[in-house]
């Protein structure tokens, strides 16, 4: 049977949210460890699950730990846990995230503030033919599930050498390109919530070839990936 998410760990992370020090911590270590056992357990199962379907590199389990040095907001922890899925490289671009919070959370795949390099050869190619993405973007039930890229993480008017009226500049202002889809509290308690996730990372399987394919050519069609390597 796969592992679930159960409701004490919506229960720490709300009570976590409202004492978010250190003693509260200490003192809640037991149900601490406990959870977090549960939520490797699961993230583990998940990667597996993807490894059926996706070529998967690693995974990485983000600390509980805020990295505070920089932030206004001193509060030491999250108060939610998450999770990435790092896809195979060279071949395979991209990669899965997930997210537990209580009233926000939350799935995502594709390329999150990818380097210069790769930003400027997506770009290009949307500025030459966005066709092949749109008709990703449009079929009925990734429409459906997805929507469009996520729009937080933009330029404001076009990138510099780009035309701002060009007619992908929606696209091509993007500074990451990732869908997300977001999931109730009883979603994600639920039973068979490992299934619909997974389901869903499939169904992001047209999209990421697409893109790798983009980031492993260069404009005129030929391969990048060094064969003898």
């Amino acid at each position: 049977m796969s592992a679930t998410i159960p409701k004490s760990v919506f229960t720490f992370l709300k009570e976590l949210k409202k004492n978010n020090h250190r003693d509260w911590i200490q003192e809640n270590k037991k149900k601490y460890r406990e959870n977090e056992e549960t939520l490797k357990k699961f993230f583990t199962e998940v990667e597996q699950g993807l490894k059926k379907f996706d070529a998967i590199e690693n995974k990485k389990i983000f600390r509980i730990n805020r990295d505070i040095r920089f932030s206004k907001d001193k509060t030491p922890y999250n108060t939610h846990r998450s999770a990435s899925f790092k896809r195979e490289l060279p071949a395979h671009r991209g990669g899965y995230y997930i997210r537990i919070e209580p009233g926000n959370s939350m799935m995502a795949g594709g390329f999150f503030n990818p380097e210069a390099a790769d930003l400027l050869r997506i770009r290009k190619e949307f500025e030459r033919d966005a066709s092949e993405i749109r008709k990703i973007f449009k079929e009925k039930e990734f429409k459906k599930v997805f929507g469009d890229f996520n729009q937080d993480n933009r330029v404001k008017t076009a990138p510099k050498g780009f035309n701002k009226d060009d007619e992908n500049i929606d696209l091509i202002r993007l500074k990451s390109f990732f869908v997300v889809h977001k999931f109730t509290d009883k979603q994600v308690m639920d039973k068979n919530f490992q299934k619909e996730l997974l389901e869903k990372y499939e169904m992001l399987l047209p999209f990421f070839n697409y893109m790798s394919e983009v980031l492993t050519t260069d404009l005129n069609g030929v391969s990048l990936i060094d064969v003898d390597a």
